[in-house]
């Protein structure tokens, strides 16, 4: 196979074994990747028939190429998994010669386990039909639940947002700064925060009342006159980060920053944003914003550099661990 090269007068061998599409979900998030890699995004249809079913064709020979798939399962979620599902099937059926899904915000990952009586483990039931559509790799990043990538039987690439946060934030000159997890179950990536960042570390103790809202019981760590980072992995509704800031304010924090990779915001998000003491929200492109789900105290930033370094090295059969190297996991 044809290693990924750099040229200075175009990339025709480089495009005539790799191609990357998109379905509707993220086209922007595409389209840098493809810029950062230089080559075009390939061409397919991925519409939709007059009753609503979904329709894809492939506009272009695929057939013995690497082909990756960036479609991630972002809202609405029924629609981008069902897309991401029938590219999958057609490229298979195009015989090219691997299928790796890129799905930089994995959908239904909340629903990792049996949590309360009969009910699904809805995370595991998209692992068997991105599998079954024909994915031969999957490359993803910052899971809610690491224990996912168990879910599947194939090669799988888990990415983490945590360098392109660092750049940002060591650019503010944050002083003193303590990296908060906003529950329990965050530690380990606010530890991988903290270590990267030289900073000290606190975890918000909370109870969730329910689905969509908690109660924050305690602080643990030391925040008084320090500057908070509140990191995770997902903002859906945003209470949990709004009673988090809340309660570091109430401990004396000097200042309360955000930095969360998969900016769902559903719901009263918006409005939780407006009334949270956060001087801002650092977010990633892995879902795009619309207009409705901005706001002033929202920075956007790309993960597009580190997923096209990590499709070149995949293409190239390159380790990718120093992409993630220091980093949690």
């Amino acid at each position: 196979m044809k290693r990924l090269v750099k040229q200075t007068k175009g990339n025709t061998r480089l495009a005539s074994e790799l191609a990357i599409f998109s379905g509707n979900a993220n086209p922007p998030l595409a389209n840098a990747i493809c810029r950062r890699l230089k080559v075009r995004l390939s061409d397919c249809l991925v519409g939709r028939f007059s009753e609503g079913e979904i329709r894809v064709k492939i506009n272009e020979n695929v057939r013995g190429k690497d082909v990756f798939i960036v479609q991630p399962t972002c809202p609405p979620p029924n629609d981008n998994l069902m897309e991401l599902l029938i590219m999958l099937d057609a490229m298979r059926r195009a015989s090219a010669r691997r299928i790796t899904a890129v799905i930089p915000y994995y959908g239904y990952a909340r629903q990792d386990r049996k949590d309360q009586p009969r009910v699904p483990i809805t995370a595991k039931l998209v692992a068997n039909l991105i599998t079954t559509a024909g994915a031969d790799r999957v490359l993803t990043m910052d899971l809610h639940a690491g224990q996912i990538q168990g879910f599947f039987d194939l090669p799988w690439d888990h990415l983490y947002a945590v360098t392109v946060f660092e750049h940002a934030i060591q650019r503010k000159r944050l002083a003193p700064l303590v990296v908060v997890s906003p529950d329990v179950g965050g530690i380990k990536m606010a530890r991988g925060y903290a270590k990267r960042l030289g900073a000290g570390l606190a975890i918000v103790d909370k109870r969730r009342a329910g689905p969509d809202s908690t109660e924050v019981m305690h602080i643990l760590g030391e925040v008084k006159d320090r500057v908070c980072l509140l990191v995770d992995d997902l903002i859906a509704t945003g209470s949990s980060i709004m009673e988090a800031a809340k309660a570091l304010k109430r401990q004396g924090a000097k200042a309360v920053y955000g930095a969360v990779t998969h900016a769902v915001l559903s719901g009263d998000a918006i409005r939780h944003l407006e009334r949270a003491p956060l001087e801002e929200l650092m977010v990633t492109d892995t879902i795009p914003l619309t207009s409705a789900r901005r706001h002033r105290k929202i920075t956007v930033l790309s993960v597009a550099p580190l997923l096209a370094e990590a499709i070149r090295r995949i293409h190239d059969a390159e380790s990718i661990s120093s992409l993630f190297d220091g980093m949690p996991g």
